[in-house]
C-alpha cells in the first residue's frame, strides 16, 4: 500500500481564469478538470482540491514511478459524485483511491494505492 496526502490554500487558485492563465492551467489539468471546476460558480476550491489530489497521487506512487507528472493524472467525478483517478500513459498495476476535501480557505486530498495482485 502507498500513501500521499497535500493541502494547499484556496486563495492560490481563485484569481485564476481560462483567458489569462491558460498556460498554467493546461500543464495541470486537463479538459476535463478544466470543464468541471469552471463548471462552478466559485472554480477556486475545486481547483485547488484537484491540484491537491494530483499532488497526493504523485507522493503515493513515487516510489513506483519517480517520473509522473501532473499531466499523467485526472482527477474525474462518478456520477455520485465520488471523484476518481485516471492514469495517462503510465503503466502501472495499481488502484487508486482519493478523496477530496475543501472547506473556505484550505483544499485538502488523501491517495491510496494498491498493488492490483494485493487487492
Amino acid at each position: 500500500m502507498f500513501t500521499g496526502v497535500d493541502i494547499e490554500d484556496i486563495s492560490r487558485f481563485e484569481n485564476k481564469t481560462l483567458e489569462n492563465d491558460t498556460h498554467f492551467l493546461t500543464k495541470i489539468y486537463t479538459q476535463k478538470e478544466l470543464d468541471y471546476c469552471f463548471s462552478k460558480k466559485f472554480p477556486a476550491p475545486h481547483l485547488a482540491a484537484r491540484f491537491c489530489a494530483k499532488e497526493a497521487v504523485i507522493k503515493a506512487l513515487n516510489s513506483l514511478n519517480p517520473k509522473i507528472t501532473f499531466s499523467n493524472i485526472e482527477i474525474l467525478n462518478h456520477d455520485t459524485g465520488a471523484p476518481y483517478v485516471v492514469l495517462h500513459n503510465i503503466d502501472l498495476a495499481v488502484e487508486i483511491s482519493v478523496s477530496l476535501s475543501h472547506d473556505r480557505d484550505k483544499a485538502v486530498a488523501f491517495a491510496v494505492a494498491y498493488k492490483k495482485d494485493v487487492v
